[in-house]
């Protein structure tokens, strides 16, 4: 089911959001999260039809309300959560698959983020909790804009970091706090290169353009 839905969803994704992925010699072979911002309801998918390998990812529990889609999101990674109270199910069905050697892929910010200056949103406790509780490391991911059809959006994978500073110690508020703070600075630090890349792109662009006039 998700090889079928990779190449339908992927050849009509390719076509109408052109995405092009940078980093992925970042993403580790063992089990590892990756936190990502949030900024649509596409971002998921933009990933998963973009990287061949399966990967799984938390999903709001409305998703799943009609029967037939929540079978079909269950079968291309999708982890049912809610969002309103402590999930240990979810909790569980995450560590299972970490340990497992897959992928898991966070939006930490909780929700989609519509600052317009794209600036992070409050990095919750999930992605430091899971990731010190199965020990794997955690890989920054960024998207640079907000889809628009026939755009191109760029995703660009981080270098992992592990939180090993936290293992063995007790999940509790003070420690998770202090290992979500090195998770939003990972994941904004990524995010000053990308838009530096990017503004060196355009005063480039600008001065070609200067020149030829």
């Amino acid at each position: 089911m998700f090889r079928i839905a990779q190449f339908i969803v992927g050849f009509f994704m390719k076509i109408f959001f052109p995405t092009k992925v940078v980093g992925k010699q970042n993403l580790p072979k063992t089990g590892s999260i990756i936190s990502c911002n949030h900024i649509s309801n596409l971002d998921a998918i933009l990933f998963a039809t973009n990287t061949w390998e399966k990967k799984y990812y938390l999903t709001k529990k409305e998703w799943f309300k009609n029967k037939l889609l929540g079978a079909f999101m269950k079968s291309i990674g999708c982890i049912k959560i809610d969002r309103q109270s402590t999930d240990v199910t979810a909790i569980k069905n995450c560590l299972k698959v970490l340990k497992s050697g897959k992928k898991l892929i966070i939006f930490p910010e909780g929700t989609r983020n519509k600052n317009a200056d794209m600036e992070l949103g409050e990095v919750k406790q999930g992605v430091s909790m899971l990731a010190i509780k199965a020990k794997v490391p955690v890989v920054p991911m960024y998207i640079n804009r907000k889809p628009k059809m026939f755009h191109k959006t760029i995703i660009t994978i981080g270098e992992p970091f592990e939180l090993d500073a936290f293992y063995g110690q007790k999940a509790n508020e003070e420690v998770l706090s202090q290992a979500s703070k090195l998770v939003a600075e990972k994941m904004k630090l990524l995010q000053e290169q990308v838009t530096e890349i990017q503004n060196k792109k355009k005063e480039k662009r600008k001065k070609k353009i200067k020149k030829e006039a």
